[in-house]
């Protein structure tokens, strides 16, 4: 019974190690392999084949020193044992080394790769977030908040025209760039979101996924030094990594904030960050929609304390961004801060009119919840709260959500 027992927490031992080597090194590793490669399918079917070998062996045999290694060793043997006939791609193979550490610019390549213009734009950023930072298609369709059998037939589509068409893995030449940088920003931007606050229920959050966003989108913003949105991107990124301390408490439960202890946040990485955003609006002057929403994020940063924020500022800032990149989930960010500068019935005539386009968006029904809350209407308020628990997975808001509705 004890065997039993210990077999199990093993192998749930092993599943955990796991799921944090794909989490922090699948986009590295397919990277690698499609560098010598030149094929996504095969490379990702690799990776693949390697983690179900671990599943098999590592709660028998152990996790691995190196795990990341392991992992890929396991992959190129597994290219050789089916593509031993092919001469050329064997060769390519055995040359290939677990990098230490990982070539600079390798994933940042496969961004632009997967962001070719024969794509469609929904089919290259599924594609990115899938095989370059390793989201799954659950976590990529709750970005776009669609289906995730269109998020599978779309990567399908995707890997099969880039074959296809013999689209090259390079970073494009400098010529080429521009008509690229909207998806690629977007791919990073999105990437940032996932780890920020986690769509699926593994965790609350994701330091790596934050931290590769960051590392993607500072390379980004020195390849294209004349590109303010690619400044705009960074600075937005560092300006909310500047709060992290105060995200959540002890026990890892969401702190709102309005709620947050701003003594924690930092104000060094708050400086130079706004400086870079105000650097870049000065030397350019063509704002866009990350450089706008940086300066959200600046107004509340900048802010002594909540009661402090400029919400008329925000309001404005937010029917720019609406101007530049229209979207029903700027709106709704923008009810929000319409709550605090007008009160909740301005923001509610606001938030009524989205309701068909976030009927599955958690933050829509607890921002309406919130709202409805203000206006004493409770009990609605309580069943937009259960809604809003019924469709996330995030383990931090699902909490806050039970604590809501348990107070009424």
């Amino acid at each position: 019974m004890n065997e039993h027992v210990n077999d199990q927490v093993n192998e749930q031992a092993s599943a955990d190690v796991l799921a944090r080597v794909v989490r922090e090194h699948a986009g590295r590793l397919a990277a690698s392999l499609v560098s010598l490669l030149g094929d996504f399918s095969a490379a990702e079917d690799l990776v693949q084949d390697a983690v179900e070998t671990a599943l098999r062996r590592w709660p028998v045999e152990g996790v691995p020193e190196r795990p990341d290694a392991w992992l890929f060793t396991v992959a190129r043997r597994r290219g050789l044992d089916v593509l031993r006939r092919e001469t050329n791609y064997r060769a390519k193979l055995t040359q290939v080394t677990w990098p230490e550490p990982a070539v600079p610019d390798d994933r940042l390549r496969l961004v632009f790769t997967c962001c070719h213009p024969a794509l469609s734009r929904t089919a290259q950023i599924a594609l990115t977030l899938r095989v370059v930072c390793g989201l799954s298609t659950a976590q990529i369709a709750a970005a776009f908040v669609i289906p995730e059998t269109t998020v599978a037939q779309r990567i399908t589509r995707a890997k099969r025209k880039i074959g296809e068409a013999g689209i090259p893995y390079r970073v494009p030449a400098e010529e080429d760039l521009p008509e690229r940088l909207s998806e690629v920003l977007a791919v990073i931007y999105l990437l940032f979101n996932e780890g920020y606050l986690s769509s699926t229920g593994e965790r609350a959050h994701a330091r790596n996924l934050v931290e590769d966003a960051e590392w993607l989108a500072a390379l980004l913003a020195n390849l294209m030094p004349k590109e303010p949105e690619a400044a705009g991107l960074l600075a937005l990124i560092r300006l909310h990594r500047a709060r992290g301390a105060a995200r959540f408490d002890a026990a890892g439960r969401l702190v709102l904030l309005a709620d947050q202890d701003r003594s924690l946040w930092d104000r060094q990485a708050i400086e130079e960050a706004t400086a870079l955003l105000t650097r870049t609006a000065r030397t350019y002057h063509r704002p866009g929609p990350y450089q706008v929403q940086a300066a959200i994020v600046a107004c509340h940063a900048e802010a002594g304390s909540f009661a402090d924020t400029d919400w008329p500022q925000i309001v404005m800032l937010y029917d720019m961004l609406l101007y530049l990149a229209p979207s029903p989930v700027a709106r709704l960010h923008r009810a929000i801060a319409l709550r605090y500068a007008k009160g909740a019935e301005a923001a509610l005539a606001e938030l009524q009119e989205l309701g068909r386009a976030l009927a599955h968006y958690p933050l829509f029904h607890a921002t309406l919840a919130e709202l409805l809350r203000d206006l004493g209407r409770r009990q609605e308020a309580r069943q937009a709260d259960a809604r809003a628990l019924e469709l996330t997975a995030n383990p931090a808001q699902q909490a806050l959500l039970e604590e809501r509705i348990s107070w009424g």
